[in-house]
């Protein structure tokens, strides 16, 4: 199959990972503990990814179909080199404004939170690292595993085109390659620290997402016994993962600590893959046949910043450092939460609305007649 009309779950569902997102990247934020992340192993991380593939699909797909794999890959090319670049500006705008906001009420620079002392210890090595992708520091590195993840396209639609048993092969291929230490990327050229996010064991969740929607393979329609059974998956493991339920039950933090490798987010283990599995299927289940459910205000507004998920993303980023010293002026009271939270939403959104006009291309289209555009004021002056 070879392209499809955009889903309207697609961009539903990513505008709520950016927004959860923005939660969990607010440093101190106590919203953070009402995640999703907090009660099930999978988070909003695989919402993104899995989107992306899906999006992914959409995107370069029909490039891939019409044009051929040397054309498509090229596309592809020209998307990471878009995204690099919104990586490195996203970095040295983030230190730039933790560095001119000081010091923080502990007493510790604002810029410790991207360890920027390390960074310039290591100047050259840092540099170097940064426009290569081999350093990359703390909450800045589901970009680098986005890109990783979109080289890869080009291989898998070759593969597709030999035969789709080949997809689903190389893909686990490379996750258990990766599980087993074998595909670690570094992620600062002075440690041994590797990269948060490994590509190789992410892109899993990402073909997910990208052979459904090219139509390689359907998804079960919504039935008694597999929403019974997602119900049942999703319901079980909440206990092992509600971190703040091991303070009263050790033993639940026991049993998550030695299956660690079943769901290590760096490698992104099976059991997180089957969590957002079920999590996906009911949620499939609950917006109704392609959506039918959605609809309204409010979802259209996520839909709108799910659609701009790139601008989004990179100024969601930097909103949220900005809203991490606000609190540390205000206080982190329940009313001061409350407002940095509702001041990050309302800042997606109006970053969403900013990205949209200018994908419009509104110097493209004619000017209005010119007597629509004077002011009354300009039409009296002009009659005088």
């Amino acid at each position: 199959m070879s392209h499809r009309s955009r889903d309207p779950r697609l961009d539903f569902f990513r505008g709520i990972a950016m927004f959860i997102i923005l939660i969990a990247h607010i440093p101190g934020n106590s919203w953070n503990n009402w995640i999703p992340a907090r009660f099930g192993f999978s988070d909003a991380t695989e919402i993104f990814v899995f989107c992306s593939g899906m999006a992914s699909a959409i995107a370069f797909g029909k490039v891939f179909d019409t044009h051929g794999l040397a054309v498509g890959g090229a596309r592809i090319l020209f998307r990471f080199w878009q995204i690099y670049w919104a990586q490195i500006g996203l970095f040295i705008a983030i230190l730039a404004l933790l560095i001119a906001a000081g010091i923080r009420p502990d007493g510790l620079p604002y810029s410790q939170a991207i360890e920027s002392d390390r960074f310039f210890a290591h100047a050259r090595e840092a540099m170097v690292g940064l426009v290569t992708l081999s350093y990359h520091p703390p909450a800045l590195d589901i970009l680098p595993m986005y890109m990783v993840i979109l080289l890869m396209v080009p291989v898998v639609m070759f593969l597709s085109r030999i035969s789709l048993w080949l997809v689903p092969a190389f893909c686990v291929a490379l996750w258990g390659a990766s599980n087993a230490g074998l595909l670690d990327l570094p992620a600062e050229p002075w440690s041994e620290r590797v990269w948060f996010f490994n590509p190789f064991a992410w892109q899993l969740v990402f073909f997910t997402g990208f052979s459904i929607m090219r139509g390689w393979f359907s998804v079960p329609r919504p039935s008694v016994l597999l929403v019974s059974l997602a119900t049942l998956i999703v319901v079980a493991t909440t206990p092992f993962a509600w971190e703040r339920g091991f303070e009263f039950v050790p033993r639940l933090g026991e049993i998550y600590d030695a299956i660690d490798p079943l769901i290590n987010k760096t490698r992104f283990g099976i059991l997180r893959y089957v969590h957002f599995l079920a999590v996906a299927y009911l949620a499939m289940a609950a917006v109704g046949p392609h959506g039918s459910r959605i609809g309204g205000m409010l979802a259209d507004t996520i839909r709108r910043v799910g659609q701009q998920s790139l601008a989004v993303f990179i100024g969601g980023e930097f909103v949220a450092q900005c809203l991490a010293i606000l609190l540390d002026r205000m206080g982190r009271g329940e009313l001061e939460m409350l407002v940095a939270n509702v001041i990050g939403a309302a800042c997606l959104i109006g970053i969403a609305a900013v990205a949209r006009w200018f994908k419009s291309g509104p110097w493209k289209k004619p000017p209005a007649p010119r007597e629509l555009r004077e002011t009354p004021a300009l039409a009296r002056l002009a009659g005088e």
